[in-house]
C-alpha cells in the first residue's frame, strides 16, 4: 500500500522570504537530475533564470545559497556562477573538494603562480 504524503513547510526567521518566492513547485528546474547532459543543464538553467528574474525576492534567495554555500539554482545563479563570484560551494557534487572550506565569507582567490 503506497501512501502519498504532502508536506507545507512554512519557513521564518532567515527563510521567511521563501513564501513569496516565483519558484514554489518547480524544484526539477533550480536542481540537476542525476547524469544531465550539459545541453539541458543549459536549457533548464535558462527557465530557471527566467523564473528568477521575475521573482519578488531574487536578491534574499540569493544571498542565502551565497551565504549558505548552496547547491543548485538560486537567486538566478548557478552553482558555478556563485563561485565565480567568490562563493563557492564547500565540495563540488561528485568530486573532492579542492577549495578551503569558508565560513560563509567569499574565498580569496588564489595568487597566481610566478614561473
Amino acid at each position: 500500500m503506497a501512501i502519498d504524503t504532502l508536506s507545507s513547510l512554512i519557513f521564518t526567521g532567515p527563510l521567511s522570504w521563501t513564501v513569496d518566492a516565483a519558484c514554489e513547485g518547480r524544484t526539477e528546474l533550480f536542481f540537476a537530475p542525476a547524469g544531465e547532459r550539459p545541453e539541458a543543464r543549459v536549457v533548464r538553467e535558462n527557465k530557471a533564470r527566467a523564473i528568477c528574474m521575475e521573482c519578488p525576492v531574487l536578491a534574499p534567495c540569493r544571498d542565502w545559497a551565497r551565504d549558505q554555500r548552496e547547491y543548485g539554482f538560486w537567486g538566478g545563479e548557478s552553482e558555478e556562477e556563485r563561485a565565480a563570484a567568490g562563493f563557492r560551494v564547500d565540495m563540488p557534487v561528485g568530486r573532492v573538494a579542492r577549495y578551503p572550506k569558508g565560513n560563509g565569507t567569499p574565498v580569496q582567490p588564489r595568487t597566481p603562480r610566478v614561473a
